[in-house]
């Protein structure tokens, strides 16, 4: 993900920088595959610091392996306490907040999305509908029944 973000943002300056194709040039380097997540903050940290804001999003962190998405906090951690020009917003499921809040609490702010009801079982309805325009035989009314009861229960429990 490191590699990634330093990509982008290398595509954004107005050319690579000597030290990234120096770095993937580097003995050993074989398409940069070799280069360790330190160095890649590094040059990451390097090519943003000539940028006056830096805004870095991040969807469904939650999704990321647990020891992935650790190693992927303590990084954004070093990011942010060493580029007071980067913005983070990052985006994830609630049973996260503890371990984001461990790793990133400076300055941090939590915004909790709740669905609305009415606008699932829009949704919902709509999908089903359309569902069932292209083929009226993909579901029955109970299984339609169904699928609403359950997903408006699970909208009520958050």
């Amino acid at each position: 993900m490191i590699g990634s973000l330093l990509r982008q943002v290398a595509l954004g300056a107005a050319g690579v920088p000597y030290e990234i194709r120096s770095a993937f040039r580097g003995p050993g380097q074989s398409g940069g595959k070799a280069l360790r997540l330190r160095d890649m903050l590094k040059l990451f940290l390097y090519v943003i610091s000539s940028s006056k804001r830096v805004y870095i999003c991040v969807d469904a962190v939650d999704e990321l392996l647990p020891q992935d998405r650790s190693d992927l906090l303590r990084a954004f951690r070093q990011m942010i306490q060493e580029a007071p020009n980067m913005r983070l917003f990052l985006t994830g499921r609630p049973h996260i907040r503890g371990e984001v809040g461990r790793h990133l609490t400076e300055g941090a702010y939590i915004i909790n999305v709740v669905a609305d009801k009415e606008d699932v079982a829009s949704y919902l309805s709509r999908k089903m509908d359309d569902d069932n325009a292209k083929d009226p035989d993909f579901m029955t009314q109970n299984l339609q029944n169904d699928i609403m009861k359950t997903m408006l229960e699970k909208v009520s429990e958050r």
